[in-house]
C-alpha cells in the first residue's frame, strides 16, 4: 500500500497542491511552521476521518475559506483507490470513495492504512489515560470494522446517559429510566473491553519482540489492561446499579471503559510511574513499530508510515533502530533538516517546504 498523488485546495496554509509520491522514502524538509506536518496530516485524515492533532477540524481550514478539500490517490495490491473530503466551516464534512459518497465518514477506516509516530507519541507511555484509550480506539478502528461499531454506540448511548444524570433531578425517576440505557451501555460497554483486550494482548507480543531487540536484550515488556468493570454483562450492569448515587453525585457515568487504562511493565516495574524518560521513550518507539508489523501480518500489505519530526527527539541509537523499519514501507517523514541519520536512507524523493509551497530538491 502506498500513497501516490496527494491533492490539497486551502487545507491549512496550502492554497492548492498537486503532489506526486513515491511508494518508498519521501523526506519532507522545512523550518517549524511552513507546512511539512500538514500533509502528512491530510493523508491521516484520508485514513481515519478525522486529523490526529486538534479535534475541532475547522482549524483545517484555510483562514477566511469557508471549506477545504483533501483527495488523495493510493495503491492497494495493484488497485487504484481514491479517497477525497471536504471539510466546511459551516456545515458537515463530508467524504467521497473511488467518486461514490459515503454515509458515514466513519466508512474510511479500513481501506488507507497509516501508522503515524509524532513527537506527542513520545508521551503516550506517561501520559494521561485518554491518550493510551485513545491509542487503542484508533488502531483497532483501522483494523477491525466491528469493533468501531460497538465503540460508536456506547459512546451514543453514554452521551444519552450522562444527559439524564445532568437533566433528571427525581431519583426514583431516573433510576427507572436509567435501566434501558444501562442495559445498552453494558452490551456495548464489555464488547468494547473484550476487543480491547485482546488486541492489547495480540498488540504484547509484538513490542515485546521489537523492544527486546531495541534494548539489546536487556528488558521484557509486558503489558495489562486496567478496566474498572469485567467484560460480563450481568456484572456491568450490576456495578452501573451500585454506581448509582456516585453517578447522581458527579452526573456522570463513572465506571466502563471511557476510564480504562492500559500498564506498561519493563522487568515488571510500572514505566509509567516509575520508568525513566528514556525507557518511556524507547517504549512508545517499540508500540509504533509493533503496531506497523501487526498492521502489516494482518493486511498482508504495509501500512504508510507517517514519521512527523520524530528525528530530532530521539538520540543517535533510537533514530538508528527506527531507521531500520523504514524500508518495508512507504515513508513520509518529516524534519527540518537531513540528519546524519538520515543521509545513508536513500530517500526516493526530498521536498522543500515554505510558507505553504513544495519544490522537489
Amino acid at each position: 500500500m502506498y500513497a501516490n498523488h496527494l491533492e490539497l485546495k486551502q487545507f491549512r496554509n496550502y492554497q492548492t497542491l498537486s503532489l506526486d509520491l513515491g511508494p518508498h522514502l519521501t523526506i519532507v524538509t522545512g523550518d517549524n511552521a511552513q507546512g511539512k506536518t500538514n500533509l502528512l496530516e491530510a493523508l491521516y485524515l484520508c485514513a481515519t476521518g478525522r486529523s490526529w492533532r486538534t479535534s475541532n477540524e475547522k482549524e483545517c481550514i484555510a483562514r477566511d475559506k469557508e471549506e477545504a478539500y483533501v483527495g488523495l490517490d493510493y495503491m492497494y495490491r495493484d488497485k487504484k483507490e481514491k479517497v477525497e473530503m471536504v471539510l466546511r466551516r459551516n456545515a458537515r464534512k463530508s467524504a467521497m470513495i473511488n467518486g461514490y459518497p459515503v454515509h458515514r465518514i466513519n466508512d474510511l477506516f479500513g481501506r488507507f492504512h497509516v501508522v503515524v509516530f509524532s513527537p506527542e507519541d513520545l508521551y503516550l507511555v506517561k501520559g494521561s489515560p485518554s491518550k493510551r484509550r485513545r491509542f487503542l480506539d484508533m488502531e483497532i478502528s483501522q483494523q477491525d470494522p466491528i469493533y468501531l461499531y460497538n465503540l460508536q454506540q456506547y459512546t451514543i448511548v453514554l452521551k444519552q446517559r450522562n444527559r439524564l444524570l445532568k437533566t433528571e433531578k427525581d431519583p426514583d425517576r431516573l433510576k427507572e429510566t436509567l435501566f434501558a440505557w444501562d442495559k445498552q451501555l453494558a452490551y456495548y460497554g464489555i464488547r468494547v473491553i473484550q476487543r480491547r483486550m485482546d488486541f492489547l494482548k495480540e498488540l504484547t507480543v509484538y513490542t515485546a519482540k521489537v523492544h527486546e531487540k531495541i534494548s539489546g536484550g536487556k528488558e521484557e515488556v509486558t503489558m495489562k489492561y486496567e478496566e474498572t468493570v469485567p467484560a460480563d454483562q450481568e456484572i456491568f450492569l450490576r456495578r452501573l446499579e451500585l454506581s448509582f448515587d456516585k453517578d447522581r453525585k458527579t452526573a456522570s457515568t463513572t465506571i466502563g471503559p471511557q476510564h480504562d487504562d492500559v500498564a506498561f511493565l519493563i522487568n515488571g516495574i510500572d514505566v509509567r510511574i516509575f520508568g525513566s524518560q528514556g525507557q518511556q521513550r524507547t517504549l512508545a518507539l517499540s508500540l509504533k513499530i509493533a503496531v506497523m508489523q501487526m498492521m502489516r501480518d494482518k493486511l498482508s500489505d504495509s501500512p504508510v508510515l507517517l514519521l512527523d519530526d520524530v528525528m530530532s527527539e530521539l538520540d543517535h541509537e533510537r533514530q538508528r533502530q527506527l531507521t531500520e523499519y523504514i524500508s518495508s514501507s512507504q515513508t513520509i517523514l518529516t524534519c527540518t533538516g537531513v540528519e546524519d541519520s538520515l543521509k545513508n536512507l536513500h530517500a526516493e524523493k526530498i521536498l522543500h517546504v515554505e510558507k505553504g509551497e513544495v519544490r522537489c530538491e
